[in-house]
C-alpha cells in the first residue's frame, strides 16, 4: 500500500492535522518530526484527526495516520531512513539562514578589527545565494539617550549596508534598521558601557 510522507522541522511548537473529514487521504500518511536544520533543536508537533491526537517531541519521531483510526504509536527513524524517505524533499529546501554579529567601537560606526575581518565571510554567504535577502539591524549600549542611540544604531547598520553595496550587492536586497538600546544582547543598567551591545546583527537568507 502506498504511503504519503510528511515532514516537519523546526524549534517552534507546531500543530499538524493529518486528515480532515471532508477529504480523507487515500493512503496512510507517515509523519516525521526532524530537528531544525540550522540549530539542531527539535520542537514538537501535534498530529490529530477525528479519531484522536498524538504529540511528537522526539528527534525523528514518526507516526502513521490512517483514514479510519487515530495516529499510530510514535517510533523513531534512523538518520539513514530519514535520508531514504525524505532526502529529495530535504535537498529541495532553501539553505538555512546565516547569522552574523559585527561589533563596533564606542560611540562610533567603526567596526572593531576582529569584526572587520569577518566581512569576507559575510560577503561570501550573500554571494552564494541567487536572490539574497539581507537584514541588517544596528544596536547600541545604554550610554546615551534613546533618540541618539536609535540614530547611532542606524549609522552602524548603514555602515554595514554600504560595505555590502560597495562589494556589488544590490541595495534592493538589503533591509537596514535600528533598535538602538532597545534590544540589548547583554542586559545592563542605563548609562553602562558594554562592548557586546555595540553591534550589528546580520541575517542572510
Amino acid at each position: 500500500m502506498a504511503t504519503a510522507a510528511i515532514l516537519a522541522a523546526g524549534c517552534g511548537s507546531k500543530h499538524v492535522t493529518s486528515t480532515s473529514p471532508s477529504a480523507p487521504p487515500s493512503a496512510p500518511a507517515l509523519i516525521a518530526l526532524l530537528p531544525d536544520p540550522e540549530s539542531g533543536v527539535t520542537g514538537k508537533i501535534r498530529v490529530s484527526n477525528e479519531f484522536g491526537a498524538l504529540p511528537i517531541v522526539t528527534p525523528r519521531g514518526t507516526t502513521v495516520v490512517k483514514a479510519d483510526g487515530p495516529p499510530g504509536a510514535v517510533t523513531e527513524m534512523s538518520e539513514a531512513e530519514v535520508r531514504r524517505i525524505f532526502g529529495a524533499a530535504l535537498d529541495a529546501l532553501p539553505p538555512a539562514p546565516r547569522h552574523f554579529t559585527l561589533y563596533f567601537e564606542f560611540d562610533a560606526d567603526t567596526l572593531t578589527d576582529d569584526s572587520s575581518r569577518q566581512i569576507p565571510e559575510v560577503l561570501d554567504a550573500v554571494k552564494r545565494l541567487a536572490v539574497p535577502e539581507v537584514v541588517v539591524i544596528g544596536h547600541t549600549d545604554t550610554m546615551g539617550s534613546a533618540k541618539s542611540n536609535v540614530a547611532l544604531g542606524m549609522k552602524r547598520a548603514m555602515a554595514v549596508r554600504n560595505v555590502l553595496v560597495a562589494a556589488g550587492i544590490s541595495p534592493d536586497m538589503i533591509q537596514a534598521s535600528s533598535h538602538g538600546k532597545g534590544d540589548l544582547l547583554i542586559k545592563t543598567r542605563d548609562k553602562t558601557p558594554e562592548p557586546r551591545n555595540r553591534r550589528v546583527e546580520i541575517s542572510v537568507r
